[in-house]
């Protein structure tokens, strides 16, 4: 285990298996995969960290109870994180503190100028189409999330980088 490179793939694997929701819930591992995505999209032009993104995906809404209300989630996410750091993965305090805070505050908080967290959270926006939502760009944190957003969808952006 190394600090610039987690085993992501090991990782995604142990938490996926620990996931008390269905797979396929709207907040489970599929949505999980669809953030990643999205945040490795928007880090070529934000510059985020993207093992800090990745794991973001992982961890927001591993600890979720249910699929509707649930304060607290992210929290728990990030405490989740906390618990297996050092241990399945680990990262420089400062990258820690990154994730940390992105989970926690995901659902809280509406922007952040840092572009790692504000990132993560435009990820998440991102994929608000699988509940019928399009995403609003006046909640996204980077200037590529808010272009995305204004096209009301990611998958243009995403054939354009194949």
């Amino acid at each position: 285990m190394s600090l610039d490179t987690p085993d992501l793939e090991s990782l995604w694997q142990m938490v996926c298996g620990q996931f008390s929701g269905p797979r396929h819930s709207v907040h489970g591992p599929d949505h999980w995969r669809r953030v990643e995505r999205n945040g490795l999209l928007l880090a070529t032009r934000t510059g985020a960290d993207i093992v800090v993104v990745s794991l973001f995906a992982l961890f927001h809404d591993s600890r979720r109870v249910n699929e509707c209300n649930d304060p607290g989630h992210g929290r728990r996410g990030a405490d989740y994180a906390a618990s297996l750091r050092g241990k399945t993965f680990d990262l420089t305090d400062e990258r820690f503190d990154l994730l940390y805070e992105a989970c926690a505050g995901h659902t809280d908080i509406d922007h952040h100028d840092d572009p790692t967290i504000g990132t993560c959270w435009d990820a998440d926006r991102l994929d608000l189409g699988r509940v019928g939502l399009v995403p609003d760009p006046d909640f996204m944190s980077t200037a590529f999330g808010k272009e995305i957003a204004l096209q009301g969808s990611v998958e243009s952006f995403l054939s354009a980088q194949t």
